[in-house]
């Protein structure tokens, strides 16, 4: 019971910080792109900044960069257990891994934003257009830098774990090198 307890006094508030947050704004964004723009309208909130960033509002009936159009059921059921498996293995963390429950965070944040579009209006709000990338929206954002964050941070442990030298289990005991001198 002693890790239970200790998990929820010390990481527990990032999923309930920063999820909310991110939907918000989410929300609040596409809310903004909606009553000031057509569909297929362009702004350019920073004239010098023109040729590499435009507000250009479309919709989006498939997943993340317009692919798999017209999914359906399974891309509303699909969030729903990206969550509940977000859910469940964010509860399993220990107190110490902050950086990899901001990343589950942000990804479950995402997956929700863009769910509540699908449930509310049938298809997802996207309005972020920078050159040579499809356009995309503040939940997109949120996933795709959770993902990359949580993918650091596996490579990160990873490369510690190879420079780390293996301790041999000697006559010493455990944790100790065996020495014979």
């Amino acid at each position: 019971m002693a890790d239970r307890g200790s998990r929820l006094k010390v990481g527990w508030w990032v999923l309930p910080l920063v999820a909310p947050l991110i939907i918000a704004l989410d929300q609040l964004t596409k809310h903004l792109v909606v009553s000031r723009l057509g569909l297929y309208e362009s702004w350019v909130p920073v004239p010098a900044l023109a040729k590499v960033l435009e507000i250009h509002y479309v919709t989006n009936t498939g997943v993340a960069f317009g692919l798999f159009q017209k999914g359906g059921f399974v891309f509303r059921l699909l969030p729903v257990l990206i969550a509940a498996a977000i859910l469940y293995y964010y509860s399993t963390l220990s107190s110490g891994q902050w950086l990899i429950r901001v990343a589950l965070s942000m990804q479950m944040a995402g997956a929700l934003g863009n769910l509540i579009d699908r449930l509310r209006i049938g298809h997802v709000i996207d309005f972020v257009h920078v050159p040579y990338w499809p356009v995309f929206n503040v939940a997109d954002s949120a996933i795709t830098t959770g993902t990359v964050l949580l993918v650091l941070l596996m490579l990160r442990d990873e490369w510690r774990e190879r420079r780390t030298p293996q301790v041999e289990e000697g006559a010493g005991g455990v944790g100790e090198s065996a020495s014979s001198g």
